[in-house]
């Protein structure tokens, strides 16, 4: 996972702080003449461990290396009140992680010795090798990209290729292992039958299998400890029940417990001999497939090949390309991290070596599975939503007829997805050929942009434009869109896997600005969508993340690692946009570093009973979040907005809004109908209507007018609520706010209703609000005559139902 350090740095030509590498990049940039000797200390570093690990049972050094997550763990437990930038535990880990990434490396390029011998001492070595190693592969990093001037990425192409250089050798598995299954299971169903065919084995059980995977690095030790326990526990019970010693009677415990005696062996290759990686016992996939995944040992020929870069991080680790490795007749997930981000591409590779005849067809399939999954995967965040598939259309340029993957149309709100591979920037090392690394991931981005970019221009040609599907060759019309409906519209490119910081870093590059000036394009990946419907679990609060989220897609020289730093910025700060732009304000940062915003999403997967225990929400007092859930209840038109104005408000204003409502809502037993608006430049307007009470729409419709030009304000929001007499709301509804740009006879009486609500005496008072008074009659409005709200919907189909 990416490093937990300062929530923001601020990084400018006159004090360059000295926590990240943008510092050497200015002020060093003669380490670059020391880059030459760095590669041949990484490669003599490299040779080492390889010596090390070779001549020691790969048994034994695994079991060593993984009590030392046991100790970090007991280190954690001992320590619950620091954090991790406190106590080291993230370093330890890490460190961890980065060996076993060399053992794997090891055993897949050497044979096993004849004998071989365990030795402490040496895997101390190994440890202090490893640091040493990252260290060097850091410092490689700064020289070889300080000088890297305007490349693809312009002005900042330096510190994004140190990024790219860095996160190559130090970033794994920034995924949640509790999603393994969940993710497996939704990529390779489509290609179920294959699988059946090759594997004898279907989507299901592989997800399974890789699930299960996962929770033996998880939970492995603990699991095992349990049973260590509980057998010591009962082996002292059948001590106690024959009055004897525990040494006296353990042979006759065993002998009466066979299969429990089978289960301590397990348990002590658990805890003492890396057996938690054993796939082979842990998992039930078949030996053909885990086969097709591993390494035998000796058969990696490319990784400790002579030549530059020789067994350093920066060629491509053994591991990306098969995660496992056979020791003996069993298979190892020697390194866990590894095992998620390659499993998936080498396992797809596998299946069309066994069965090359089905390429054409398993290029359809993913084609229809990633372009479905935006839609697929956050469907309860899509409700109603009306979704075309690919769309044609002709391009405003040429003329030619155009695709585009997906089109999702919710509320106010537009969503164009484009969906691409996103695997080949993983494979390619960053240091080995820079251009090329950063071309493989520019035009996954590039690609989807322009595609994006070409139907924004073809929605913005017209007033409203038909969609067409291509039927049997003829193109049919299966719609029509308006542009002018759509409050937010969202460009986003979805790949299968995630390629951050690319996905991030990607809005520098000189060809990709805001779409019609105004409309940023966004990168995501399917990874992604697992978390997001998860912490995002309604419309309203995905739209309104992926509002926030667009704008800082929109904000130059301004990062955060992955989606998930962006997601726990925005449960933190909310519009932590406006933030950035702040911190940005008057030109004088060069750029802008969030870091380790992301723990409160990762602290939500961590848990044993994480399905059990709540995700982690923005703050809204309980009055408001009762509104927002009676307008996703609701979902007329215009909902989404009501919504989005609402979770703009920071805390004072949420509490402000809660306070109005609790207040006049319990006032309601008095007066059929109480108003009130909140905010000056952008006002919302509530009306709160007793559910027993027909609504009079005219009154309501120049209450909200008079109240918007009370304070002077261009727009507003407009929520009408229905309130039982319990309290509860029956109803709430968004409805257009009309604004007068001239006084008329007509509209008098809505202007000098505004000059009174604009005197001092007439101000929101939050501890006593206004009342208002019922008018006699009410208008009556047909049932198929427009909506008095506004929506532009007939009077029956939106507030007359």
């Amino acid at each position: 996972m990416v490093s937990n350090v300062a929530p923001s740095r601020l990084v400018n030509n006159e004090n360059i702080g000295t926590q990240g590498p943008e510092n050497f990049f200015m002020n060093e940039k003669n380490w670059k003449e020391s880059a030459a000797s760095l590669l041949k200390e990484m490669e003599a570093t490299a040779a080492r461990i390889r010596e090390l690990i070779v001549t020691m049972p790969p048994h034994d050094l695994l079991g060593y290396i993984y009590a030392q997550y046991m100790k970090n763990a007991m280190a954690d437990q001992s320590a619950t009140k620091k954090k991790p930038a406190e106590d080291g535990s993230d370093d330890l880990i890490n460190e961890n992680q980065f060996l076993l990434e060399y053992v794997h490396a090891v055993l897949a390029s050497d044979a096993a010795p004849k004998d071989g011998t365990f030795d402490e001492v040496q895997c101390v070595e190994l440890f202090e090798l490893g640091r040493k190693l990252r260290e060097q592969a850091m410092f490689f990093a700064m020289a070889t990209s300080a000088d890297s001037g305007d490349g693809l990425f312009g002005p900042d192409t330096a510190y994004i290729e140190f990024h790219a250089k860095s996160n190559w050798v130090m970033v794994r598995g920034n995924r949640y292992q509790v999603l393994e299954g969940e993710f497996y299971r939704y990529v390779l169903t489509p290609h179920n039958d294959v699988l059946k065919e090759v594997y004898d084995v279907g989507a299901a059980d592989i997800a399974e299998g890789f699930q299960a995977m996962a929770d033996a690095t998880r939970s492995g030790h603990a699991d095992a400890l349990t049973e260590m326990i509980k057998q010591f526990e009962a082996a002292q019970a059948f001590a106690a029940a024959h009055d004897k010693p525990l040494e006296d009677v353990m042979g006759a415990w065993y002998a009466a417990n066979a299969e429990l005696s089978k289960s301590a062996k397990r348990v002590m290759d658990d805890m003492f001999r890396g057996g938690i990686a054993n796939v082979s016992r842990h998992t039930k996939l078949p030996p053909t497939l885990l086969a097709d995944l591993a390494y035998r040992r000796g058969e990696e020929t490319e990784f400790f090949a002579a030549g530059d870069f020789v067994g350093t991080p920066y060629r491509t680790l053994p591991a990306r390309k098969k995660p496992l490795i056979q020791l003996g007749s069993d298979y190892y997930a020697i390194d866990p991290c590894f095992t998620r981000d390659a499993g998936y591409r080498a396992l797809l590779y596998n299946l069309l070596q066994r069965k090359p005849d089905y390429k054409r067809t398993f290029e359809d399939r993913q084609k229809m599975m990633s372009e479905s999954a935006f839609a697929d995967i956050l469907a309860a965040q899509l409700p109603s939503a009306k979704i075309f598939q690919e769309v044609y259309y002709k391009d405003t340029t040429n003329k030619q007829w155009s695709e585009n993957d997906t089109l999702i149309l919710v509320d106010d709100v537009l969503f164009l997805v484009e969906a691409k591979a996103g695997a080949a920037a993983t494979i390619a090392s960053p240091a080995l050929d820079f251009g090329r690394h950063a071309q493989s991931v520019q035009d996954l981005v590039l690609k989807a942009y322009k595609q994006c970019e070409r139907f924004f221009c073809y929605l913005n040609s017209a007033d409203e434009v038909p969609l067409y599907h291509l039927v049997n060759g003829k193109y049919e019309e299966v719609g029509r869109v308006r542009r002018s409906d759509y409050r937010v519209l969202v460009p986003i490119g979805l790949t299968v896997e995630s390629f951050a910081p690319f996905s991030a870093y990607c809005k520098e590059l000189p060809q990709v600005e805001p779409l019609l000036g105004k409309h940023a394009f966004v990168s995501l990946s399917i990874d992604d969508l697992f978390v997001l419907k998860r912490i995002l679990p309604t419309p309203g609060s995905f739209a309104h993340y992926m509002e926030v989220r667009q704008a800082v897609a929109g904000i130059r020289r301004a990062y955060l690692f992955d989606e998930f730093d962006h997601l726990g910025a925005y449960l933190k700060k909310n519009r932590f946009d406006q933030d950035i732009a702040d911190q940005l304000k008057g030109g004088k940062a060069k750029m802008l570093i969030w870091d380790g915003m992301s723990d409160i999403i990762d602290r939500s997967f961590e848990s044993e009973d994480w399905e059990k225990e709540p995700f982690p929400t923005q703050d809204f007092p309980e009055d408001v979040l009762k509104l927002l859930e009676a307008l996703d209840a609701t979902r007329a038109r215009g909902w989404l907005s009501a919504e989005s104005h609402i979770r703009d408000l920071g805390e004072e204003g949420r509490n402000n809004l809660a306070k109005m409502l609790s207040d006049l809502r319990q006032t309601l037993n008095q007066h059929p109908a109480r108003y009130f608006s909140l905010g000056d430049g952008y006002p919302l307007f509530v009306w709160l209507q007793r559910h027993d009470h027909e609504i009079d729409w005219t009154k309501v419709n120049d209450k909200a007018s008079a109240a918007t030009l009370a304070v002077r304000a261009s727009n507003a929001t407009g929520v009408l609520a229905e309130v039982r007499a319990d309290g509860t709301y029956h109803h709430a509804r968004s409805f257009a706010v009309h604004i007068p740009t001239a006084q008329t006879e007509e509209n008098g009486h809505i202007y000098e209703e505004a000059a009174r609500m604009a005197q001092p005496t007439r101000a929101v008072n939050l501890g006593q609000p206004k009342n208002v008074t019922p008018s006699g009659k009410t208008k009556k409005f047909g049932r198929n005559g427009p909506c008095p709200c506004g929506s532009g919907e007939k009077y029956k189909r939106c507030h007359g139902r």
